[in-house]
């Protein structure tokens, strides 16, 4: 891959070395304005499933459980696509992945990033 993929909260103020940037969540981010996310893909099939970001809750305890289930999920017909055209992406561009989560070491761009870190 190109660049390594990074990730951080899409309410960040953006950065000409942000490469492309991508959200990754499955549901719009409260309270941004979609010309203001300055954004050149949503990829909400990506993310987590609503079942499991539901069960998740974005509770640090169930974190180990929830990044077993989400690259599970990964590999589910589902997300494939997606998660191909990510790595696509990134085998290309340096890649921003994007989340309004306040806790990103706890989240799914955390996940997915070092998930496609590792297939470099």
């Amino acid at each position: 891959m190109a660049e390594q993929i990074t990730y951080r909260r899409v309410y960040e103020d953006t950065s000409p070395q942000d490469g492309k940037r991508v959200l990754v969540d499955r549901v719009w981010p409260r309270g941004m304005r979609k010309e203001d996310a300055h954004l050149d893909e949503w990829l909400r099939d990506v993310a987590p499933s609503s079942e499991l970001r539901k069960w998740y809750g974005h509770d640090p305890a169930r974190f180990t459980e929830f990044r077993r289930r989400y690259l599970a999920e990964l590999r589910d017909s589902e997300h494939r696509e997606a998660a191909e055209h990510l790595r696509d992406l990134a085998s290309h561009d340096k890649v921003l992945l994007l989340t309004a989560t306040k806790d990103l070491d706890h989240s799914q761009a955390a996940v997915l990033a070092e998930w496609l870190n590792k297939r470099r």
